[in-house]
């Protein structure tokens, strides 16, 4: 009842914060610069909330299962009334914005869902979306377990490898801010992202425990590709709405939606055979490679959408769209 719960107050605010990208501005590169922004912010709140646990795990030693629950209860409080302050903070302190520039009767109208499944571009956007919510959902729930079951290293690995993800993403997701942005380059990066995964997984396939410390270097170029497919990946939504923004709100809730019922969805199928599926053994040089669950979930699942969303991504006409090839606006649209 409680994931139900937080699950729907999560998609609500991530609709609308996503929606709220497209309201502020038409201008291309303002858009994408405000969702590295946004990304970044991301990465520092998942810093944030390491440094929280330390703060406890620091302040309450864990001598029983009793102490263990009283952490991470005490980092889940910690964690809600951190971020209940802020919400308050941007409700309450936020000036409500006007509208600097007047639209089009038509463009603040709201949208007939039709209009959208009407268009070639939706279907190709929301598939790489949602290619890429696998890519780092499936990755991110499987990690720690990798880090921990296949390659045995020491307990602070499943705390260092995805805080080395999440740094490289913050700078490479404050460096893209400095960009100025066309649909060429959106799909550039994006591809240049996806190849990057792509690597990873066949190294994280291929890595024996033995040297079990290179998932440290894998972990970069991890956080970069990370930055890099998740930040295109949501401007391309802002190609799809254009200067549409009355539709804005059901273009990210509907891609949230697909994100949600996919990953849900792999993350079952993985875990169905998680118990079943045979522990495969290769040696070689009397090195052994466990390819197990896990080692598919973190390697192979994410290798194969990032190939994919790469294949899409190569057939996407976003010029065609008009929303990057040209600025719309070189002002912001509200203030």
């Amino acid at each position: 009842m409680f994931a139900a719960i937080f699950n729907i107050g999560w998609a609500a605010t991530q609709v609308s914060h996503m929606a709220m990208v497209n309201c502020i501005s038409l201008n291309s590169t303002s858009r994408v610069a405000l969702t590295s922004s946004r990304n970044a912010f991301t990465m520092v709140a998942n810093l944030g909330l390491y440094a929280i646990a330390l703060v406890v795990f620091g302040v309450i030693k864990a001598g029983s299962k009793e102490d263990t629950e009283t952490q991470y209860r005490w980092i889940a409080y910690s964690s809600i009334t951190i971020g209940c302050c802020f919400v308050v903070i941007f409700l309450m302190g936020t000036k409500e914005p006007r509208l600097r520039i007047d639209l089009k009767e038509t463009s603040r109208a709201r949208i007939p869902w039709v209009y959208w499944f009407r268009k070639i571009l939706y279907y190709q956007v929301a598939m790489v979306y949602l290619l890429t919510r696998l890519v780092l959902n499936v990755s991110q729930a499987y990690l720690a377990f990798f880090v921990i079951d296949d390659l045995q290293m020491d307990q602070s690995a499943k705390a260092l490898v995805p805080a080395i993800i999440y740094i490289c993403s913050f700078v490479v997701s404050v460096l893209l801010q400095e960009i100025p942005w066309n649909g060429k380059r959106l799909k550039a990066y994006y591809t240049a992202g996806g190849i990057i995964w792509i690597f990873c997984g066949a190294a994280i396939l291929l890595l024996p425990r033995d040297i079990s410390s290179f998932m440290y270097a894998i972990s970069v170029f991890i956080g970069i590709a990370n930055a890099l497919m998740m930040v295109t990946a949501i401007s391309m939504q802002s190609v799809l709405v254009g200067a549409e923004v009355g539709g804005c709100a059901f273009v990210c809730g509907s891609l949230s939606f697909l994100d949600k019922m996919s990953c849900g969805l792999a993350l079952y199928v993985l875990q169905s055979h998680q118990t079943t599926s045979p522990r495969g053994q290769l040696n070689n040089n009397q090195q052994s490679v466990y390819l197990s669950v896990t080692r598919y979930g973190l390697g192979l699942v994410p290798a194969l959408c990032s190939f994919v969303g790469v294949a899409v991504t190569f057939f996407m006409e976003l010029e065609a769209a008009g929303s990057l090839s040209k600025p719309l606006l070189r002002e912001p649209l509200l203030e």
